[in-house]
């Protein structure tokens, strides 16, 4: 014992130098990150999982009239999401909105809004559904157009869509809002819009309507997982580091078997050896040389 303090506890001062104080602060950051990080998934895979618990009551849910479910003054409510709603009237080609980079499989497309006026003059915006083009700058007068006169549709309730990406120009979006569609149309509409499953009278060219929407809990429980992993990666790291400077200090840390050092030569001494070597095998060689030139003779 040297200064009050026994000698274990004199090579673990170490750990309160400026450098391992900050690697500790780093380390507990990180884990600290690492910890939030994980439980932000398992956030996200309860919400999944309330999301998915509401389109499966909904989805397979006999449809309803439209009224019953949209509101003029009030967005959708989310436990209404992809309810089957049914409504009739006449199509507003006028207004035919376009959503631009739409993709499927790979394939660019455009999505095909148009309000459907319904008898009380309030519109239902309706996604008809996606057309392949080659390009983003398909206008509203190049899309198939829909049935004429009054029409019934049935299709999915979904709520609008938020942010500058809502605003319509020249008839163009993209992404669906009702509230950016009235503002730019004139029209009175339902908050949200419907995504279309049919439509009677059928169109002369149908579009591609969008699927059921994916029900599988993602991948947020195994990211969780991955980002805790990485905490406890971090403390142990830590630890171990800490461990082994200790036991360098205090002599417990294994050597490894150093290799023999080969001795130095001179430039001089090794022309020597070269000579030296070159020397005998020549008179290794020469007696050989001689009995087969006698045997020559």
């Amino acid at each position: 014992m040297r200064g009050g303090y026994p000698r274990h506890v004199r090579s673990l001062s170490f750990l309160f130098s400026r450098r391992w104080i900050l690697f500790l602060i780093t380390v507990l950051l990180l884990a600290w990150g690492a910890w939030w990080l994980g439980e932000w998934q398992f956030h996200r895979l309860e919400d999944r999982k309330e999301k998915n618990a509401v389109v499966e009551r909904n989805i397979d849910a006999d449809p309803v009239p439209v009224e019953e479910v949209f509101r003029t003054d009030a967005g959708l409510p989310a436990s209404q999401q992809w309810r089957q709603v049914t409504a009739t009237g006449e199509y507003d080609t006028d207004n035919t909105v376009v959503v631009r980079y739409r993709t499927r499989d790979g394939a660019s497309g455009i999505d095909v809004v148009v309000p459907l006026v319904t008898a009380d003059g309030t519109a239902l915006v309706v996604d008809r559904g996606w057309l392949a083009t080659e390009n983003s700058g398909t206008r509203p007068d190049e899309v198939p157009p829909p049935p004429s006169g009054t029409v019934t549709i049935t299709g999915w309730a979904r709520q609008d869509a938020t942010g500058d990406s809502t605003k319509v120009t020249d008839h163009s979006t993209r992404s669906i809002s009702s509230t950016a569609i009235a503002d730019a149309t004139g029209l009175t509409t339902y908050r949200g819009f419907v995504d279309l499953t049919h439509e009677d009278p059928a169109p002369e060219t149908p579009l591609d309507h969008v699927g059921a929407p994916d029900q599988s809990n993602g991948p947020h429980f195994f990211y969780g997982l991955q980002w805790w992993f990485f905490g406890v990666l971090a403390i142990v790291g830590f630890v171990w580091m800490a461990v082994d400077e200790h036991r360098g200090r205090t002599g417990k840390r294994p050597q490894r078997a150093r290799r023999p050092k080969r001795p130095r030569t001179t430039a001089a001494e090794r022309l020597a050896a070269r000579q030296a070597a070159m020397a005998s095998q020549g008179a290794q060689r020469s007696p050989v040389d001689g009995d087969d030139g006698a045997a020559d003779k």
